[in-house]
């Protein structure tokens, strides 16, 4: 069926992104309106086309995200760190969600993620959301990627971080310009279509320190850093 301008209906929601790496937490939270959220992200990526790279994990916000935009016939791509944290899982949940891939080690995870990934959403997590989210901005700022990060502030989970954030601004730690990396919404429908409007934020510096996706997964194997292009 096609709509009023020849255009498929089914496509007319199909935005920007193919495929979102969701950092989150394997808890649900105290608050019913982190799962909500979760859900209503899981939603919004069922409806406009977009698959899911997210951690592995079937419990708290992972697991309402991924198991939305699983039963919404979306694609569902969890990386888990080694054989041992699958059967782990396994264990505790009876089931994983989507296609699992396993990995050696953290980096080698996120090394992956930031490949396969148009754009990154961190919902409110714990030390390993937040470790995900700032190594994501860290990476936009040197040139390493150029795909959107965006915080799902929700109830003002990261106010205190946004506030550091300023703070670094403020000190001379952070440009001002860099600030702009985070893209901030505090509803999924809303931090996706500014997502779509982003445009990449990184130093001047950056041409010299971008390096692919591919080198860093090398890497992971080598046990040293990716040399810089000159």
């Amino acid at each position: 069926m096609e709509g009023d301008e020849g255009v498929p209906i089914l496509s007319q929601n199909i935005g920007r992104f193919k495929r979102i790496c969701v950092f989150c937490g394997s808890r649900a939270g105290y608050k019913s309106t982190f799962s909500e959220a979760a859900l209503e992200l899981g939603k919004q990526m069922v409806e406009k086309k977009i698959d899911l790279i997210y951690g592995g994990g079937s419990a708290g916000l992972m697991g309402l995200v991924s198991q939305t935009v699983f039963n919404g016939g979306c694609h569902v791509l969890g990386y888990l760190i080694n054989y041992y944290l699958l059967l782990h899982i396994l264990m505790i949940s009876g089931e994983t969600i989507g296609e699992m891939k396993t990995v050696a080690d953290m980096h080698e995870r996120k090394s992956e993620m930031a490949k396969n990934a148009d754009a990154f959403i961190a919902l409110p997590g714990g030390y390993g959301t937040m470790e995900e989210l700032l190594e994501m901005i860290a990476w936009a700022q040197l040139g390493i990627h150029e795909k959107p990060v965006g915080l799902l502030n929700v109830d003002g989970y990261y106010n205190s971080l946004l506030e550091l954030f300023d703070k670094g601004v403020e000190e001379g730690f952070i440009d001002g310009s860099a600030r702009k990396i985070v893209v901030l919404a505090d509803t999924a429908e809303e931090l996706i279509k500014k997502m779509e409007e982003y445009a990449p934020v990184h130093d001047k510096v950056a041409p010299k320190q971008s390096w692919e996706m591919d080198q860093l997964l090398e890497s992971t194997s080598s046990g040293h850093p990716p040399a810089a292009r000159s």
